[in-house]
């Protein structure tokens, strides 16, 4: 997982691209860089080992100006996490960069290829084969865009790239196949990224591109989306709503707490407007599935990764205790490879934070290619998931920075109870009496959240104990873990 911000339009670009890179820092602590293009045309790129701050300091050593550019921060898969290994990557001439997420599977046959055609290679990783290619292909192809389709028909594996020229000015070609891109639309300057976080503080303008889509970022002609084959695509843009204050620390020490905290208002906001407490009713506002069809489902399936696998369990227990539909759950990279059993009665559930996840996305394209209907719990508007998938139930938890997660989880959780109900209302498994009293405790979670929060101090004081009495175990005390506890605490 690595962390991809490119910018093409009026403001100096290292700001914005720094700027970009410090929200996607998560997604990669090994090195960073960035590339930009000056006024005279020079292509200028910095590089660092280590978190994002060795890259500022520099920047501060050797400045650059420009108006377009590339930034990455970097979780390394192919080569060490040195400043070589770095990206962005150049090619032979300098004049092209790129960044890249992903695994290029066959970057090895493909770098012979090249260096027997004179390319000289400057570092161990996969990405640079790209910049090579992109290079080569120029010399049968008419401009940037044609050399970088040319170069995206010869690669194996899964990609998010973004590529620029110092001949084409004010251009940034980009595409994706598995990781996720997303494109910015400000005012006269274009943003792509890997995350929403990124572009939060200039637009709330965006959309996701689709597997095999690429899209052309220009200041003079704006953004235009083609499928790799050529073929016109018009995009589904959305308005993010998400506040760019909640993106960023609020005061607390770092992303993991204040997520922490932030819990009541996720959840808040994944209840809100979706329960009446006065009738018991749920309404989901995206179910695109006719009601009736609920009523002749005969069992669901619920795909899901790391997380959200543990939320799908629990899922499990509410669809089948409310519901009365029986589940089965499986790890969404194990999924299609087991033969599933599926009929146009099956109701698959796929869960993800991101709506991105590349299993996860694998095993709902394999219940839709056997017929069933399928639904989404997601966090994020216009995600590839939301997309495919025949409805959504949205999480409204907000950005999600920590790696560990945390009002993620409780909003899945929250939003596969309110799924539970809709299915019992639906089904009829439910009377009047227990749906209101679902639903009341569901609206009144986010106080009760907010009250089990409140005692920090005291779960501060039981994780200290917590450790003390382990110590005292594994000093080989002979007293069990209770009774070490309650000395601890002592």
């Amino acid at each position: 997982m690595c962390g991809i911000v490119g910018y093409v339009g009026h403001q100096q670009v290292v700001p914005v691209i720094i700027e970009g890179l410090r929200r996607l820092e998560y997604r990669g602590y090994d090195s960073a860089g960035i590339a930009v293009v000056d006024e005279s045309g020079g292509m200028h790129v910095r590089r660092a080992s280590g978190k994002l701050s060795k890259l500022e300091d520099a920047l501060r050593l050797k400045p650059v100006e420009g108006d377009y550019g590339l930034g990455h921060t970097r979780w390394a898969t192919h080569g060490r996490p040195t400043e070589e290994n770095a990206h962005p990557h150049r090619s032979s001439n300098g004049r092209i960069c790129v960044v890249h997420n992903g695994i290029i599977e066959n970057y090895l046959e493909l770098k012979r290829e090249l260096q027997s055609l004179g390319h000289n290679f400057q570092s161990e990783t996969d990405t640079e084969v790209v910049a090579h290619l992109i290079e080569e292909s120029l010399k049968n192809e008419s401009g940037l865009e044609a050399a970088f389709r040319a170069t995206l028909r010869r690669l194996r594996g899964i990609y998010a790239l973004v590529a620029m020229s110092a001949d084409e000015p004010d251009c940034l070609v980009t595409a994706r196949l598995g990781p996720p891109i997303v494109i910015g639309l400000g005012e006269d300057e274009y943003f792509a990224a890997s995350d929403i976080p990124a572009v939060l503080p200039y637009t709330r303008r965006v959309f996701f591109l689709g597997d095999g889509e690429m899209a052309v970022l220009s200041r003079a002609d704006g953004v235009r989306v083609t499928g790799i084959d050529g073929r016109e695509i018009h995009p589904d843009i959305q308005h993010i709503n998400w506040d760019p204050i909640l993106a960023e620390k609020g005061g607390y020490k770092h992303f993991m707490l204040k997520e922490i905290y932030e819990q009541p208002r996720a959840v808040r906001d994944t209840t809100q407007g979706r329960v009446s407490i006065d009738t018991g009713q749920v309404f989901l506002d995206t179910m695109k599935i006719p009601e009736d069809r609920f009523r002749h489902f005969t069992d669901i399936k619920i795909a899901a990764c790391g997380t959200a696998w543990h939320a799908a369990l629990v899922a499990k227990y509410l669809i089948e205790e409310l519901g009365r539909l029986p589940v089965e759950v499986d790890y969404a990279s194990e999924f299609r490879y087991r033969n599933p059993i599926l009929n146009p009665t099956t109701l698959m559930m796929v869960i993800s934070q991101s709506g991105e996840t590349a299993d996860t996305l694998a095993a709902l394209r394999e219940a839709k290619d056997k017929g069933c209907h399928t639904l989404a719990v997601c966090n994020v508007q216009g995600a590839m998931m939301t997309r495919e998938a025949d409805c959504t139930v949205y999480t409204h938890a907000g950005p999600e920075i920590g790696v560990a997660s945390t009002k993620a989880f409780t909003s899945q959780i929250v939003a596969a109870h309110l799924l539970a109900l809709y299915l019992a209302q639906q089904r009829g498994t439910l009377d009047e009496t227990m749906l209101k009293w679902h639903t009341r405790h569901l609206s009144e979670l986010p106080v009760k959240l907010e009250k089990l929060l409140s005692g920090e101090t005291d779960y501060e004081e039981l994780s200290r104990a917590f450790v003390l009495s382990t110590d005292f175990l594994y000093l080989g005390r002979g007293i069990n873990f209770p009774i070490a506890l309650e000395g601890a605490l002592k």
